[in-house]
């Protein structure tokens, strides 16, 4: 089991990842196109699920462990995942809330969802 970052070259995103590694080794990072990679990752036989609020979305705690490799797509914080990148999305999984927040901060959405793709609840 192993995780990488897939994220598109904008010219705050070293920076944000330089700030953010608090890793012994230096993280695994791929610098991509967005849309054709998640296409190339689903034609090579990844599941690529998307981590956002829609119909038919799987709820967090009915979310199976992964049993091949699987992409997760983060969305904005505020806008979700792009329009265009949802047709490209196997499954969705949405993590209930209560209250009046209507997401979660993408490193807590995200450190959730891969907690429960790698079978640890």
């Amino acid at each position: 089991m192993g995780a990488c970052l897939a994220v598109p070259r904008l010219p705050w995103v070293p920076e944000a990842l330089g700030r953010g590694n608090t890793l012994r080794r230096p993280a695994c990072v791929h610098w991509v196109r967005p849309l054709s990679w998640l296409a190339e990752r689903r034609a090579a036989g990844a599941n690529v699920l998307g981590v956002e609020l829609a119909e038919n979305a799987i709820r967090l705690a009915d979310l199976p462990m992964a049993r091949r490799p699987t992409v997760a797509v983060l969305g904005h914080e505020q806008d979700g995942i792009p329009p265009e990148a949802l047709d490209l999305l196997d499954d969705v999984v949405e993590i209930p809330m209560i209250g009046i927040g209507a997401s979660l901060n993408v490193a807590v959405a995200g450190s959730l969802v891969l907690y429960k793709l790698a079978g640890m609840a």
